[in-house]
Order: structure tokens, then C-alpha cells, then sequence
């Protein structure tokens, strides 16, 4: 209690301005790592080739329309449907496998920068934390030396010891703010790779499925509108 009890005399010391500045930076990294978390854990869900399956099974039997409704009705709530739709969309417009592997990584592309997106501020604010950490205690510390210059020979060491502890604070508070962000950050990265990958699999599965039955769609239009 004594440690937490410092830490609140720290943020009426002269070096306040530190402890308010990693507060900020203490707040903003809890945002960010509850909105992914949330995002990233109950939102997304790493079963993307479990669904391709679904739309590969109508693309391999020729029902590319069906193929393309499925996709477009589940990219409201899964990123596989959009980058599906775009690939379907491709084959029924009689693209190539070029156009339908532009088409779906240009979509991945968006889609993997939407998982990944503001994690990368969590090592910014874990560095940034830890380093006005030890700014505070240097300028807290010169604060201190200076202090005692006119006092007494008996005031000294306590205003010394006094003001050291107020600083070293600062640094205990960076590292307190630092080391739930950088343990978050990895925790982060890692379901973002891991989501990503699964993305990818799944739509190469399905860039595999278009590109060999690519051929049959438009002889299947054709045969429909005889």
C-alpha cells in the first residue's frame, strides 16, 4: 500500500506533469487494447476455411450465382464474404486468373490491414511510457540536487532521499504502464496473425476452386440463356 500510496504523492510533486502525461499514455493503450481484444476475439472468429467450403462446394458444381449470393450475404458479418464475392464476381465477368487473383488480393489486403490496424500503437505507447518514466526521474532528480544546495548540512540528506523517491516513481509508473501494453501487444499480434492466415488459406481455396472451374461458367451461361 505504501508503494501505490507514493505513487498518488507523486502526482502532486513538482515532476507531476510526467505522471499525467503516462497516465494519458496509460488510458489510451487500455482503449486500444480493449477495442481489439473485442475485436479481434469476439467479432472475428478463426473458422474462414470451415466457410469456404460451403462456397466451394457450389463453385466446383457449376451454381457460381448461388456461389456469389452466399458470399455477398456473408460479408455482412464475415471478411471471407467480401473477398469471395470480389473473386465470383470476376469469374462471372469472364475474367482470367489474373483479374480474379487481382481482384481477391486487393480486397485480403484491405481485409488484413482492418485486423491489424492500431495494435502497432501499443509498442509506441510501452516505449513511450517507459521513456517519460526515466525523463521525470532525471528532472526530478535535478530538482533535488538543486534543492539542497542552500540547505543545511542535517536537511540535506533527508531532502535528497525525500526527492529521489518522488522521482524513481515516474520510472515505476512507466514500467507499470509498459509491461501490460507490450504483453497485450504480442497477445494482439499474434490472434491478428493468426486470423490472417486463416483468411488466407481460405481464400486461396476458393482462388483454386474459380480458377480450375473458371472455364465452365461462361459455357454454363451460355447453355442457360439457350
Amino acid at each position: 500500500m505504501e508503494f501505490f500510496a507514493s505513487l498518488g504523492r507523486a502526482f502532486v510533486s513538482a515532476d507531476a506533469i510526467w505522471m499525467w502525461a503516462i497516465l494519458a499514455a496509460q488510458i489510451v493503450s487500455l482503449a486500444i487494447i480493449i477495442e481489439r481484444a473485442y475485436a479481434l476475439y469476439v467479432d472475428r472468429k478463426d473458422n474462414q476455411k470451415q466457410l469456404a467450403k460451403v462456397l466451394a462446394d457450389d463453385i466446383r458444381s457449376g451454381n457460381i450465382d448461388k456461389a456469389l449470393k452466399k458470399a455477398e450475404s456473408m460479408s455482412k458479418s464475415q471478411p471471407l464474404g467480401t473477398v469471395a464475392a470480389a473473386g465470383i464476381q470476376a469469374a462471372l465477368d469472364l475474367g482470367g486468373k489474373e483479374e480474379i487473383q487481382m481482384k481477391m488480393d486487393e480486397v485480403l489486403l484491405e481485409e488484413s490491414s482492418r485486423v491489424e490496424k492500431r495494435i502497432g500503437f501499443l509498442a509506441m505507447f510501452a516505449n513511450v511510457a517507459t521513456l517519460m518514466g526515466l525523463l521525470g526521474t532525471i528532472t526530478g532528480l535535478i530538482h533535488s540536487f538543486a534543492g539542497i544546495a542552500n540547505a543545511n548540512a542535517a536537511e540535506k540528506a533527508t531532502i535528497l532521499s525525500q526527492g529521489i523517491s518522488l522521482a524513481m516513481n515516474t520510472t515505476a509508473y512507466g514500467l507499470i504502464v509498459a509491461v501490460p501494453a507490450l504483453i497485450m501487444y504480442s497477445v494482439l499480434q499474434n490472434r491478428a496473425t493468426r486470423l490472417t492466415e486463416d483468411l488466407n488459406k481460405a481464400a486461396l481455396n476458393l482462388f483454386i476452386q474459380l480458377s480450375f472451374h473458371n472455364e465452365a461458367v461462361p459455357l454454363k451461361k451460355k447453355t442457360t440463356l439457350k
